[in-house]
């Protein structure tokens, strides 16, 4: 009996009691399912030990777009629990796990997932590579973030959820006040997930700087690959602060230190210093590949090229530097004083400048230009004046003594998602739908598509918009009720009315993959949006060593040249190709990375040390091995190109 109540659940609920018998039901499904049908195999081989860059990509994906209905579910929750007065639906602790969980998961299991995903499956091919630079290293990453996710997952079911908000802040966090282990949970879920990202840093700046095709100058990348270079570098400086950061945090929590409480010599706002380092240049991490994206988006649909292209590079570079100058703003009410107030107030206000150039960059594109209102610019389009507001309001907040009004209310919850929804959400939906037939050789439906975005965006601003309202009337955020004299009723229930609506969004937007996977055509060519970028110069699908041949580039719109220019982008001979070997490795090292993380939440020891020891001991396997991947040779690149033309023929 001791054993199992040291994994129960400390808060027990209905909801928490139906979602394990989900849970288990889920996964024998997709057991049996998978037993059924004798897909093991293929599996394993395919898609779990694979080191292709699309795939991975395809998998982050995926997993995005789980974390996705998983984090929703949290907030489709809040806005009940908050629809009305005095509301019962949830008491005051599960609605602080909710929150706490929804916050988590939406920044670092599925946007951090989702752009690193379109990442993996589109730089390469718009720099002419044939994978990343270490293709294994890519895939440990992958599984290491899958390994942090699942871990942050099970923490609902096994043990408890973290209950002191995303952002963790301490002493809230210590174990005077969060007894339970589910701030253990956010520990580790971060820290194992954190390594894989920073590998992916590492990874990507090198595969940009040294695997571009010949020709392919720094100034003559495509924009989505410059935007991916500058979050990458961001990415290898803020991230080692959190992992820092957690560590320290671990060690107050499991052996007794003090460096984030507030006796015995510790600083409680040392995490909050920490965690705001890393925390405000993660939300650049997020937003500049978004940037990027509708870079190539509106290019695209307006069928100009990106006007200011020197320009979108400079402030990109601009934003990455000011991005770690601006952290304090997020506690300008914990009494730093006017002086370093007024400085982060500036530095606030300046990094807008940067970000609005992008904004006249992207309208100027448009300007006299042949637009196509596709489901891509839709969103494109669409974020443009939702995300400026998202930024005036943000502004507002920069403004030291007026941050004491706003800072603890809904008005700051309503402008955070005032730019991530629209600058990240909606650019990952453009994105997704824009590389999807590059990704599995079929168009998803327009015509759904563009319900599912008209339903999205108006469920946002219904959503998203009151809370503005009554923030300034008062109504503080993290708070699980109020009462009806307060007069927020009204408001907040249009704003669950409006989460309602983007809920129904994102059902339209499942029902569009299953819909155009059973019925759209598969016709749709190497190029079905007459497209820019080198991407679009390969096969559907693309083969898995991308190019034949590598191209010769002269400009960052390298397709179009060849289209309507007559530049000749392939100009050697087949030759054989070099590509790297599958490996159950990294899949391996990550389940003991999960399994020492759950030891460690429970202070396990015998299984931390044994999966230490697993570890360590598959780093020097692979230190040993000797795997210097395979060659393909031309009469097999031959014949699968012929395939390839074949079929790209008979779909013009």
């Amino acid at each position: 009996m001791e054993f199992f109540e040291r994994f129960a659940i400390p808060h027990p609920s209905p909801l928490i009691y139906a979602s394990m018998v989900a849970i288990g039901l889920t996964m024998i499904a997709i057991v049996v399912g998978i037993t059924y049908f004798k897909k093991w195999g293929y599996l394993w081989r395919e898609w779990l030990t694979t080191v292709d860059h699309k795939r991975i990509g395809m998998m982050y994906i995926i997993s995005a777009l789980l974390m996705l209905f998983r984090g929703g579910a949290d907030a489709v929750m809040m806005r009940l629990q908050t629809a009305v007065p005095d509301n019962t639906f949830l008491d005051a602790q599960h609605y602080n796990e909710v929150f706490t969980t929804h916050g988590v998961v939406m920044i670092i299991f599925m946007a951090m997932a989702f752009i690193i995903g379109m990442m993996n499956f589109v730089v390469p091919l718009q720099i002419g590579a044939r994978d990343v630079a270490f293709p294994r290293l890519n895939a440990i990453s992958f599984w290491l973030y899958f390994a942090g996710a699942m871990l942050f997952n099970i923490s609902f079911v096994i043990g408890g959820s973290p209950d002191a908000g995303w952002t963790n802040y301490f002493p809230l966090a210590g174990t005077e006040f969060s007894e339970t282990v589910g701030v253990n949970y956010y520990m580790w879920a971060l820290q194992i997930s954190g390594i894989g990202t920073l590998m992916t840093g590492i990874n990507f700046i090198v595969t940009i700087l040294k695997m571009r095709a010949p020709g392919m100058t720094l100034m003559k990348m495509p924009m989505f690959t410059w935007s991916a270079l500058i979050t990458n570098v961001i990415i290898v400086f803020a991230f080692p602060v959190l992992t820092i950061a957690l560590l320290m945090g671990t060690l107050d929590r499991q052996f007794g230190t003090h460096f984030f409480a507030s006796t015995n010599g510790g600083m409680d706002m040392l995490w909050a210093n920490l965690f705001w380092v890393w925390g405000h240049p993660e939300v650049y991490i997020l937003i500049l590949p978004a940037f990027g994206i509708y870079s190539e988006v509106i290019s695209t649909f307006s069928q100009r090229n990106l006007y200011g292209y020197k320009s979108m590079v400079g402030s990109m570079v601009l934003i990455s530097f000011m991005s770690f100058l601006v952290w304090v703003h997020h506690f300008f009410t914990m009494g730093h004083g006017p002086l370093v107030n007024g400085i982060f107030s500036i530095t606030t206000m300046a990094i807008a400048v940067p970000t609005g150039i992008k904004i006249f960059n992207w309208l100027l594109t448009m300007w006299k230009g042949k637009i196509r209102f596709t489901v891509p610019m839709l969103y494109s389009v669409g974020f443009i004046p939702l995300f400026t507001i998202g930024g005036v309001t943000g502004v507002m907040l920069a403004i030291a003594s007026a941050d004491y009004q706003y800072h603890n209310t809904m008005f700051l919850v309503a402008h955070f998602h005032n730019v991530i929804i629209p600058g990240v959400v909606f650019a990952m939906l453009a994105g997704l739908t824009y590389w999807w037939p590059k990704m599995f050789g079929f168009m998803l439906n327009e015509r759904i598509g563009k319900w599912g975005f008209w339903f999205l965006t108006v469920g946002f601003c219904l959503a998203f918009f009151p809370m503005y309202i009554t923030g300034l009337d008062g109504q503080a955020r993290r708070m699980y009720t109020y009462s009806e004299e307060t007069g927020f009723g009204p408001l907040n229930m249009l704003s669950f009315f409006g989460a309602g609506l983007m809920a129904i969004a994102f059902i339209l937007i499942v029902y569009n993959v299953y819909y155009s996977f059973r019925y759209a055509p598969r016709n749709v060519g190497q190029d079905p949006w007459n497209a820019r970028s080198l991407e679009w110069a390969t096969p559907n699908p693309v083969p898995h060593y991308n190019f034949s041949v590598t191209p010769v580039v002269n400009s960052s719109e390298a397709f179009w040249d060849s289209k309507k220019n007559g530049h000749q982008l392939f100009k050697d001979k087949i030759d054989k190709i070099h590509m790297p070997n599958n490996s159950g490795l990294p899949i391996i090292i990550a389940g003991l990375f999960f399994v020492f993380g759950f030891s460690f939440v429970f202070g396990i020891w015998v299984g931390v040390i044994a999966a230490a020891i697993g570890i360590f001991g598959c780093m020097a396997y692979r230190t040993f091995e000797k795997d210097h991947g395979h060659y393909i040779p031309v009469e097999e690149i031959q014949e699968t190109e012929m395939k390839l033309e074949v079929r790209n023929n008979e779909n013009r």
